[in-house]
């Protein structure tokens, strides 16, 4: 599997060769550096720990994140993340160059925060009468369940807290690779607000 690192910095659009417009993310992907290669004898899998977005003061690293940089040799890297990819070496770069016009990813980020909200946004229940005083607008309505069991179900969907959680969204296409700017132009929108930070893996 060949997997990056990346930064999303906004929305725009393009046209196409045969003239149809796709909306697209543009994306800051890599180059991000091999900090550590999990083996099968001492970790009990494969899989190597990429940095993306250089710490620009040391000073604010822990102990033994700063000790597993001196380890590797590299500097100091904001974001770290796991990928099962093998035959890379510590101190490897990994850029957008190992992706291609036409090649499908699945991206993973945090997605918007949107806050305490209610159950019609939240789940998109239908609430009740609007006018006449009905005093049943916005509300859940009635949650019980009678004598049996007597208490609220698991799971109920409930006013709370909505957004702000990790989304992947699978199968999208890469319309536009800029290796000179480390870009990739992503098809779709992505999770997250801008400068929010993707994992962006590509699919068999």
């Amino acid at each position: 599997m060949i997997g990056i690192l990346g930064k999303k910095l906004g929305m725009t659009q393009i046209f196409t060769e045969d003239g149809r417009l796709y909306p697209v993310t543009v994306v800051e992907a890599g180059p991000c550096c091999v900090i550590q290669v999990k083996t099968l004898d001492n970790d009990g899998y494969k899989a190597v720990k990429l940095g993306f977005s250089e710490v620009r003061k040391e000073k604010r690293l822990n102990r033994p994140l700063s000790g597993m940089f001196k380890k590797a040799g590299v500097r100091p890297y904001r974001i770290l993340k796991e990928f099962p990819m093998i035959g890379l070496k510590v101190g490897e770069l990994v850029t957008v160059g190992r992706f291609a016009k036409g090649d499908r990813v699945s991206v993973t980020g945090i997605s918007k925060g949107k806050g305490f909200q209610g159950v019609m946004k939240r789940f998109h229940y239908a609430g009740g009468p609007g006018s006449h005083g009905s005093m049943f607008n916005r509300a859940p309505g009635s949650i019980g369940a009678s004598s049996f069991p007597s208490r609220v179900w698991k799971n109920k969907g409930l006013p709370g807290h909505m957004g702000s959680e990790r989304v992947t969204v699978k199968n999208l296409e890469i319309v536009g690779v800029k290796p000179d700017q480390n870009l990739l132009l992503i098809r779709g929108a992505l999770p997250g607000a801008k400068g929010t930070y993707l994992e962006i893996k590509k699919e068999d």
